[in-house]
């Protein structure tokens, strides 16, 4: 075995380790001794939760995985039911499970795949219908897995959370944060925990509000058995009503995909995707240009106040709401602020940068669109930047927006719509961002579009580019919406160069 051999061996068992999600690819891939490669991922997890529980909501989810070089020719993916339970194995361990849980419907037959991936640069849908429709847990191998995202998106005519709820399945993971959720009285929000793996998974989740922790011991240990997913009411969880809270879910052992569920009695709901890691600086893209109300919720996890400036970037540049300058986030608390319709007509992204020293911070919008009785609700999380690329499903003709933003430094972007689900070629442009700006593009759609398709974002040149898609569809008057952001897809992982010199070993 020889020098390049070793230490690419070696690169790959850390990082594989570190991911928890992801392998890499053969080795092969490395063209020198002691010269970094960039290889594709082999294998990628994603979990989707549970949809709905309303009889009347209708779900579809759309596959896909862009086109990714040195991948092979072999591979495959695959998205079965995660079972409801587990043949009863590790529930004597949690006493608090079953007053956590949501009301139990029993236990559910296994489903058949709603879709059968199809090959890169395709995309598959498949759809649901009613309220039994089961978590899943998704695996892809091979020239599937780098880039693969699963775009889950459900429509519910009527109750609490009418409207489009979306969600980006999500790859396990150990540790969480959701700020925005909420237990006031016109709030019904689930945190939907899926256990892919064979083993139990043990997992606290903590509530942080305006004045710290909440007292709740019953958030501790909450054993989640293999195969199976569940929807945890956080009302359960503590008796406090606060408008305001920020979600920690703490994986002690195993590892589990998590997402948060907001349904408002009044104002309809979606799914609340976690935060990227606690951050100095943060970016939250893709402000709908109508929205009615914008609300930003904060927390520090550290024993030091933060102190932000709040920055919108508008596509003239960026601007500081009025009476909104900066944010003073308390250690341990969530803090919330009402911006109101900050964009006034414009593409927006939202961009907090330190004002002094910096300390890390989670963060997410609540926007709302529409009117007195016709409103709506979405979320946008802050995200990680597009990177090399990132991908999202399951656009339209009509109905999609593709946000950009480049906060510090103007870049180049390619954007490819993928061939139609039902038929139709890939289309790509290129376009520039200005620094400081925020741009919804006019993204380019399939030629003889059939179906649905994906926007891919490549980074070009430039700075760093953060991105977000919004989904929209109006029925009875009702504006209905969802925004999924587009985080860089981590399909491909650099090698590190060998340290040393392990040509000695060779024979």
């Amino acid at each position: 075995m020889n020098r390049t051999t070793l230490s690419l061996l070696a690169g790959t068992a850390a990082l594989a380790a570190v991911t928890g999600f992801a392998t890499l690819s053969s080795p092969q891939a490395a063209t020198t001794a002691g010269t970094a490669a960039e290889l594709p991922v082999e294998r990628t997890s994603l979990l989707c939760p549970e949809p709905s529980t309303s009889e009347v909501a209708e779900t579809s989810y759309t596959s896909f995985t862009p086109v990714t070089k040195n991948t092979g020719d072999d591979g495959k993916a695959e998205l079965k039911a995660a079972a409801e339970e587990s043949d009863g194995q590790n529930q004597s361990q949690d006493k608090n499970k079953n007053k956590n849980k949501a009301k139990s419907k029993g236990k559910k037959k296994p489903a058949k795949p709603v879709l059968t991936p199809k090959e890169p640069g395709t995309p598959a849908t498949g759809d649901t219908s009613g309220g039994d429709a089961p978590a899943l847990v998704g695996t892809a191998e091979g020239k599937f897995a780098p880039g693969w995202t699963v775009q889950e998106t459900t429509e519910v005519a009527a109750g609490a959370g009418r409207g489009l709820q979306g969600v980006n399945c999500s790859a396990p993971d150990t540790e969480f944060w959701f700020p925005g959720a909420s237990t006031a009285a016109d709030r019904t929000d689930y945190v939907h925990l899926t256990n892919p793996d064979d083993s139990a998974a043990v997992v606290d989740i903590e509530l942080y509000g305006k004045d710290g922790a909440l007292d709740s011991s019953l958030g501790e240990g909450i054993t989640v058995a293999p195969h199976s997913s569940d929807p945890i009411l956080l009302s359960t969880l503590t008796e406090e009503k606060q408008e305001d809270l920020t979600v920690h879910v703490n994986v002690r052992s195993g590892r589990v995909g998590a997402a948060v569920q907001a349904l408002d009695d009044k104002l309809g709901g979606d799914w609340l995707a976690a935060s990227t890691d606690p951050s100095g600086s943060l970016v939250l893209p893709g402000i709908p240009k109508d929205a009615t109300a914008v609300r930003l919720v904060a927390y520090t996890p550290s024993d030091s106040d933060a102190d932000l400036k709040v920055r919108l970037a508008s596509p003239s540049g960026l601007i500081t709401p009025a009476g909104n300058e900066t944010l003073h986030v308390k250690g341990g608390m969530t803090t919330a602020v009402d911006l109101g319709d900050v964009t006034r007509g414009e593409a927006g992204s939202l961009v907090l940068t330190p004002t002094d020293d910096s300390v890390p911070v989670v963060a997410a919008l609540r926007v709302v669109r529409g009117k007195g009785a016709n409103q709506e609700t979405a979320f946008i999380p802050a995200t990680r930047p597009v990177g090399t690329r990132a991908t999202v499903a399951d656009n339209s003709a009509k109905g999609s927006t593709l946000s950009l933003t480049a906060p510090t430094r103007t870049a180049t972007v390619k954007v490819t719509a993928s061939a139609g689900s039902g038929g139709g070629e890939a289309v790509s442009k290129t376009f520039t961002i200005k620094a400081g700006t925020t741009q919804n593009v006019e993204a380019p759609t399939p030629t003889g579009l059939k179906g649905t398709f994906a926007l891919t974002v490549e980074h070009v040149s430039g700075g760093p580019v953060y991105g977000a898609r919004t989904l929209a569809a109006t029925e009875d008057g009702v504006p209905g919406f969802t925004i999924q952001t587009l985080p860089d897809d981590r399909g491909m992982v650099a090698v590190p160069e060998a340290d040393e010199d392990l040509s000695v070993l060779q024979k």
